[in-house]
């Protein structure tokens, strides 16, 4: 945690910006009292749980086989 003074984030406040993007926290300092608080926003995106449709549905044994010839007719729109 870095701890300025309101003279100092004037003179040079691109400094402590950087500083906050690269996940420091600055205190802005007023007669030794901490007036404000600038940290970095955390990221709001959430990875979805692992597993999470597990159990729904099973995928079936032929999976992998290769397409009938029917399928594949229509796939190609002949």
């Amino acid at each position: 945690m870095v701890r300025v003074t309101i003279d100092e984030m004037q003179h040079d406040p691109l400094k402590y910006l950087h500083q906050v993007e690269a996940g420091e926290t600055v205190v802005i300092m007023r007669s030794e009292q901490p007036i404000a608080e600038l940290r970095p926003i955390a990221p709001q995106q959430q990875l979805r749980p692992f597993g999470l449709c597990a159990g729904e549905f099973t995928v079936p044994d032929n999976f992998d086989d290769p397409l009938s010839e029917d399928i594949l007719t229509m796939f190609e729109g002949k």
